[in-house]
């Protein structure tokens, strides 16, 4: 069915005061995006650490209400919850239903990554290129951070596909620290791994990469947790696509996670951040080295 949609454009500090008034009258859904995105001036927001809600400077928000709503009605009733906002230049707008998700995944490609790793939406056919011995990762990224399209995820899926090419991934075990659709999890377990744990603090991503998982065939051999829910246990494999913050402050948990002689990666850096995080890891870890794609870091190292 169809939405009337409301539009403004309005600042950090003024974002929670609009979006009270918005759902006190009713609002369906309040959605924030960048103000900036389309002036090559914006600023990257991954995956929140719990309880941060990192916001841009200057926002646009839009907010949907039936079809039947009156824009001035809704108007009158926003100004009357809160006069002191600038309702003024807010736009409206008739807008048809659509499955957004559904739509993004249209958009979707089969995509390689290193020699062998590919992956490959549900609605798309294996590439021809695929050899006999192709890692296919068949994936339906749901509400969750993964799909291979950002740079950082691009880093650490090369980084499982060289593991694997040296024969360090074969018959091993893995943790994807920050799983989000599980999408490393699964390229590392296609490529050889006996066994991938995943974390992650969001509930909707461990539904994904389940999910993900039993689409792949490899349910039984990958187990998702809550942070707080994780089995304590050491891996030779470790892969944190995170973000830069995040692997600061969960440097000894990560570090205590990989086995000696194991590997790390990490990645969600920005490039300029990666050489305080090199510092950060150097008590742990070996022949660390800094990987970059687009402005997007990854470190990897060795446990001593």
């Amino acid at each position: 069915m169809p939405y009337l949609e409301l539009s403004l454009r309005c600042t950090e500090a003024e974002q929670p005061r609009y979006e009270n008034a918005l759902d006190d009258v009713g609002a369906l859904s309040v959605t924030l995006l960048d103000a900036d995105a389309d002036t090559g001036n914006e600023r990257a927001i991954l995956e929140p650490g719990v309880g941060e809600t990192p916001l841009w400077k200057s926002l646009v928000l839009t907010a949907l209400f039936d079809a039947d709503a009156d824009a001035l009605t809704l108007l009158a009733a926003l100004e009357a919850f809160d006069p002191g906002l600038d309702w003024t230049q807010a736009g409206f707008r008739k807008v048809e239903d659509e499955d957004w998700e559904r739509a993004w995944l249209d958009q979707f490609k089969p995509m390689r990554f290193g020699a062998r790793t590919f992956i490959v939406p549900w609605n798309h056919e294996v590439p021809e290129e695929a050899g006999d011995d192709a890692a296919i990762v068949r994936l339906d990224p749901g509400l969750a951070f993964g799909s291979g399209t950002h740079p950082t995820t691009a880093l650490c899926l090369r980084w499982l596909d060289t593991l694997a090419g040296e024969g360090l991934l074969q018959d091993q075990r893995v943790l994807d620290f920050g799983c989000g659709s599980g999408i490393l999890a699964l390229a590392a377990l296609k490529l050889g791994a006996a066994h991938a744990t995943g974390v992650d603090n969001d509930p909707q991503a461990l539904l994904a990469s389940a999910d993900n998982a039993q689409r792949n065939g490899v349910d039984a051999h990958f187990h998702v947790y809550l942070p707080d829910d994780e089995p304590a246990a050491t891996y030779p494999v470790v892969v944190a696509n995170i973000l830069a913050s995040a692997l600061d402050a969960l440097a000894d948990v990560l570090a205590a996670r990989v086995a000696a002689g194991g590997r790390i990666a990490l990645s969600g850096i920005l490039k300029g951040q990666e050489d305080e995080l090199l510092a950060r890891y150097a008590p742990w870890f070996d022949a660390l080295s800094a990987t970059q794609e687009g402005d997007w870091m990854r470190i990897d190292g060795i446990r001593r």
